[in-house]
Order: structure tokens, then sequence, then C-alpha cells
């Protein structure tokens, strides 16, 4: 099985659409997502506003599902 991030060629992260979080505020503490490339490459990326210089996180579409079913699920409340 191939490592997620041995497809994320310069040309494939060109073709990420980033949008931020709902929950994002103005203070600058928020991520990004890029969903638009899970149909075509299996792949969803995040990033963090406050480090753009940084790569994306990689997750495939089946990790992502899982997160977000957590986080609706209230797994991760503190």
């Amino acid at each position: 099985m191939s490592d997620i991030y041995d497809i994320l060629t310069p040309e494939i992260l060109d073709q990420a659409v980033f949008h931020k979080s709902r929950r994002s505020d103005n203070s600058g503490s928020c991520v990004e997502v890029a969903e638009n490339l899970a149909a075509t490459h299996g792949v969803v990326l995040v990033k963090d506003t406050k480090q753009p210089s940084r790569p994306p996180f990689a997750f495939t579409v089946a990790e992502w599902e899982a997160f977000i079913g957590g986080v609706r699920d209230g797994e991760f409340d503190l």
C-alpha cells in the first residue's frame, strides 16, 4: 500500500480548492479544507492558516469521514 502523500504532486496540489471551516473566527486560528480532490484522487487536504508555508495534511476519504463522524458524535468534546 502506498503512502497517501506519494500522490500529492505539485500538479495535484494546484487543483486543491480550500475553504475555511464554518467554525473559524477572525482570530487567524482556523483550518482550511480541500474536499474537491476526494472523488478524483481519494484524498482530503487540511491546512493550518497560521502556517501557510507548510504542506497540507492529507487524509483518505475513509479517514476524513471517520473524523467528521467522530466530531458529529461528540468524541472530541472537551
